[in-house]
């Protein structure tokens, strides 16, 4: 699609996969022309729409706050950059999940795999894009709630670095933690968000590493796409290694240490509102915040004092040369009749996968590829703080070289 200037928008389509809530049917015109103009998008719904309601995924949410005055910074932006935007869509509670699945709004559907969940809390933006209502989506990514739905429906998927772009005007999860995000179907479209958003990076690799706890983590299904993504990179740059990225500990100890630290957090931030207001959760999300409540200020400085020890170690171990690689998830997306049992142990692989960026804070992108049963799997490239930019042309490149082969 061309970036003219005076590229108008499709209009936008009807909701066929449940993306949308149903205050979030609505559309805004594109403030300018710019890069992303003939571009439509949807935003997660934890995002400021100026005089639209923000319900992040809970109905009690939704009734209890007043509607923004203005936009987030970062729907401002893509405005002003010719994108237009087509409504809300469905996330996860407070955004405390990663399946997809809402007990008020329902489950949208994952187009790229119709019988498995799309992934959450970014579900609605994930089903969305896959199913090309819109170009592009916004949503967010806490502990891989834009890793895991780019895995499971077959999309790109970029977490920020942490702190690069605004989370103003985002209802926050785990600020330490939290990121703003997007999804895409095409590494143009992607790609060409990346441009309008996040500044240059420089960022030069020179140095491959596989991270092979985060591999045994994963399914048999994502060993050939992992595989084949460092032969590639491998002929790319030269250097390659392998390291168990935990070490000295694991990656569950990893996971136990973001998990106490960002659930702390999460406390800080809805606590009181919870407390006064006893919004309807779902069940393994009401047991999750009633677990957010019994930790202590004492409990949560240990696990910071962790966060900070495995920020530097992984920092120390990619410095300003090395580009990792890992699955974006443990798993393709599970049924959605699976069992709760089939859930819970997915969900504990997969955080000990995607725990790594976001205690590090790193930009990690996910590439759409397949299994041998043809389902979406996502693997992942990280890299230091800033690379962003640069780790979506490298993910472009590379996708290109696996694509053809």
């Amino acid at each position: 699609m061309s970036a003219g200037r005076d590229v108008e928008p499709a209009p936008c389509l009807a909701d066929t996969v449940g993306a949308f809530v149903a205050h979030g049917r609505f559309s805004v015109a594109p403030e300018h022309s710019g890069l992303l103009s003939g571009l439509r998008f949807a935003a997660k719904d934890v995002f400021a729409i100026a005089g639209h309601p923000t319900g992040a995924g809970n109905p009690t949410w939704l009734a209890t706050h007043p509607l923004p005055a203005e936009h987030s910074p970062v729907v401002a932006h893509l405005l002003e950059q010719g994108a237009a935007l087509c409504g809300k869509t469905v996330c996860d509670e407070l955004a405390y999940s990663i399946y997809g699945d809402n007990a008020h709004y329902g489950m949208p559907i994952n187009s790229a795999a119709p019988d498995r969940v799309p992934g959450g809390s970014s579900s609605g933006s994930a089903a969305a894009v896959a199913a090309h209502l819109v170009d592009f989506a916004l949503g967010t990514d806490t502990g891989g709630s834009t890793r895991v739905p780019a895995s499971y429906c077959g999309l790109w998927g970029l977490r920020t670095t942490h702190g690069l772009l605004s989370n103003d005007g985002v209802v926050p999860l785990s600020p330490s933690f939290d990121t703003v995000t997007w999804l895409a179907a095409s590494g143009e479209i992607f790609s060409r968000v990346g441009e309008a958003l996040l500044p240059a990076s420089d960022f030069s690799p020179e140095r491959v590493l596989c991270l092979k706890d985060a591999w045994q983590l994963a399914d048999d299904g994502f060993q050939p796409g992992l595989e084949s993504l460092r032969k590639v990179l491998g002929r790319q740059f030269g250097r390659t290694g392998s390291v168990d990225i935990g070490a000295t500990t694991s990656l569950d100890e990893w996971r136990q240490a973001y998990v106490a630290a960002g659930a702390y957090e999460a406390w800080q931030a809805h606590g009181e509102w919870i407390s006064r207001n006893k919004p309807d959760f779902a069940p393994p999300i009401a047991a999750r915040w009633q677990a957010a409540a019994r930790i202590t200020a004492e409990e949560a400085a240990v696990a910071f004092r962790r966060v900070a020890e495995i920020r530097a170690q992984v920092r120390h171990l990619l410095g300003d040369d090395v580009v990792a690689i890992l699955p974006s998830a443990a798993s393709p997306a599970p049924l959605r009749v699976a069992a709760d049992a089939v859930f819970d142990e997915t969900r504990v692989r997969t955080l000990q996968i995607s725990c790594i960026a976001s205690l590090a804070g790193l930009p990690q992108v996910s590439i759409p590829l397949a299994d041998a049963a043809g389902l979406p799997v996502g693997i992942s490239l990280l890299g230091p703080p800033g690379s962003d930019r640069a780790l979506i042309r490298l993910g472009l490149r590379a996708h290109a070289i696996l694509e053809a082969s």
